[in-house]
C-alpha cells in the first residue's frame, strides 16, 4: 500500500429515526455531512489553541491480565499513530512526572491507598482479607505494578489540568487518564484512582466553575460521586442505561444534592444510538449548560467504548461521530481538558483518539493509515474511519430522545444562570473543600437517623 515508514521516539434539539439513520457509510460520509449540525451561538469559529500532550511509554506496558478487557496496550498503540501522522509537531509533548501519593490523597482514603501501595501478585494470598474492604475481583484484579499505573496517568492528569491553571496551554490531553469510577475508598469498573477527580480539584483552585463532560457508554459516577454535592462542578454524562448496564447509575433524575441541586446532568440512552441522533442530542444540550453554568474550564472525558462494535459497547457511533463532540466544545473556546477512558477494541480506540488529537490540533488527518511497528492490528483496511455502525438496532426513538432533551433542558432553567462564586483569592486547601461536603453528608445521616429513632420511640 506504500504506507509510510514508521519514525518514532518518545519525547522525554428536534431528532430525525428516518430510515436514513443507519445508512451512513462510513465516519468519513459522517463527518462530510455535519455543516448544517454546529448548533450554537458561542463557539470560536477561528480557535488557534495551544495543545499539550502527555504521554509516557511505560503506561502501555501493564497488564490487568489475558481475559480483562482492559488493555494499557492500546495507549501504545495511540502514541505511535499521533507521532507517525506527525501531530507532535502541533503540539508541545510532555513526559509526566508520577503523582506522588500526597497528592491522590487529596481525594482518596488513606487506608485504601496504603493497600494499593502495599499489595502485589505475589503477596495477594496474604492480603486476601482486605480484598472484600477494597472491591477486589475480576473487574479490579491485583497486577504487577499497579501503584505504578495508578501514579503515571494521575500524575499526567494532574499536571495537565496545572498546564491549563498556568495559562501555557489551552486544551490538554492525556489518553492515560479518564478512569471515571473510582471512588474515595475502593477501586470500581477496571478503575483504581480518579484522576479526574484529582484534575478537578486542581483546576477549582483557580476556576470558579469547573465543567466534566463525559462520553463514555459508562455513567461517569465516581465523577459525579465526588462533585455531587457542589454548585462549582457541574457533571454531564452521555450514557447508556437500563438499571441494569454497569454501574446502574446515571438516571435522569439523578440530579445532584444540596448545594449541588440540579448540578449533575444525565443523558440515559438505549442501545444503539447512530450518528445523527447521538451528535445533535450532544449539540443541544452542551449548547444549554454552557450557556447555563458559564465555566472557566472544562474536563471531556473520551471513553471509546461507545464506538460502534467496542467489545463491551451496544452503541453504533462511528470515530468521526465520537470526535465531533470533541470538536464541538473546542470551539467554545474554553480551557479543557481532554483524557480518555473506556474502549476495550483497541484498534478503534488507537483510531479514535488519535483522530481527536488531531481534532484538538486543527489538523485535518488522511484515512490512511501511517505505517507502525503495529501496523497489522488494523489489518485489513489501515484506515482511520473503518465502518463500525449497523450492530445494533437502535432502540432510541424520536420521541423518546425529544422528551429526553426537553427533561434536560427544563432541569437547566432551574440554575437561573451560572452560580455566583466569590474569588477573591483561590481556596488554599482543596481539601478541606471536600471534607466540608463529607461532613455535611454525615450530619445529614445522623439527622436521619436519629428521626427515625424518635418516630420508633
Amino acid at each position: 500500500m506504500g504506507r509510510r515508514k514508521e519514525n518514532i521516539s518518545y519525547p522525554s434539539a428536534t431528532f430525525s429515526t428516518s430510515a436514513r439513520e443507519g445508512s451512513v457509510g462510513s465516519g468519513l460520509e459522517f463527518a462530510s455531512s455535519l455543516s448544517g449540525l454546529d448548533g450554537g451561538s458561542n463557539v470560536v469559529e477561528h480557535y488557534r489553541p495551544r495543545v499539550a500532550y502527555y504521554m509516557r511509554e511505560q503506561a502501555g506496558n501493564f497488564h490487568y491480565g489475558k481475559q480483562h478487557p482492559m488493555k494499557p496496550h492500546r495507549l501504545t498503540l495511540t502514541n505511535h499513530l499521533v507521532l507517525n501522522y506527525g501531530l507532535h509537531k502541533f503540539m508541545d509533548v510532555f513526559e509526566p512526572r508520577r503523582a506522588t501519593e500526597e497528592e491522590i490523597r487529596e481525594f482518596h482514603a488513606e487506608d485504601y491507598i496504603d493497600f494499593l501501595k502495599r499489595v502485589t501478585p505475589d503477596n495477594q494470598e496474604q492480603m486476601r482479607a482486605c480484598f472484600s474492604d477494597f472491591n477486589i475481583g475480576d473487574d479490579c484484579p491485583i497486577f504487577d505494578g499497579i501503584w505504578d499505573f495508578c501514579s503515571i496517568y494521575s500524575g499526567a492528569s494532574i499536571e495537565a489540568a496545572r498546564k491549563l491553571i498556568s495559562g501555557s496551554a489551552d486544551i490538554a490531553v492525556n489518553w492515560m487518564g479518564g478512569l471515571h469510577h473510582a471512588k474515595k475508598y475502593e477501586p470500581s469498573g477496571f478503575c483504581y484512582v480518579n484522576d479526574i477527580v484529582l484534575a478537578i480539584l486542581q483546576l477549582l483552585r483557580y476556576y470558579p466553575r469547573v465543567l466534566y463532560v463525559d462520553i463514555d457508554i459508562h455513567h461517569g459516577d465516581g465523577v459525579q460521586e465526588a462533585f455531587y454535592t457542589t454548585d462549582r462542578v457541574m457533571t454531564c454524562s452521555f450514557h447508556k442505561y437500563n438499571g441494569d448496564f454497569f454501574p446502574g447509575t446515571g438516571a435522569i433524575d439523578e440530579m445532584g444534592s444540596g448545594l449541588g441541586k440540579f448540578f449533575a446532568v444525565n443523558v440515559p440512552l438505549q442501545d444503539g444510538i447512530d450518528d445523527r441522533s447521538y451528535t445533535q442530542l450532544f449539540k443541544t444540550v452542551m449548547t444549554a449548560v454552557m450557556e447555563t453554568f458559564k465555566p472557566g474550564a472544562i474536563v471531556l472525558q473520551c471513553g471509546a467504548d461507545s464506538l460502534g462494535l467496542d467489545r463491551l459497547g451496544v452503541f453504533n457511533l462511528s470515530i468521526a461521530a465520537h470526535g465531533e463532540c470533541v470538536r464541538f466544545m473546542r470551539r467554545f473556546g474554553v480551557p479543557m481538558m481532554v483524557i480518555g477512558g473506556g474502549g476495550y477494541t483497541i484498534r478503534n480506540v488507537a483510531r479514535c483518539w488519535t483522530y481527536e488529537t488531531g481534532i484538538v490540533c486543527g489538523t485535518e488527518l488522511p484515512s490512511e493509515l501511517p505505517s507502525t511497528v503495529y501496523s497489522e492490528f488494523f489489518a485489513p483496511d489501515y484506515s482511520l474511519h473503518p465502518q463500525l455502525s449497523g450492530r445494533v438496532v437502535n432502540h432510541n426513538s424520536r420521541a423518546y430522545l425529544n422528551a429526553l432533551t426537553a427533561r434536560i433542558l427544563e432541569q437547566l432553567r432551574y440554575l437561573k444562570g451560572a452560580p455566583s462564586v466569590q474569588m477573591q483569592e483561590a481556596p488554599p486547601d482543596i481539601q478541606g473543600f471536600l471534607e466540608d461536603q463529607e461532613r455535611h453528608d454525615k450530619d445529614v445521616h445522623s439527622d436521619r437517623n436519629k428521626e427515625e429513632k424518635d418516630e420508633r420511640a
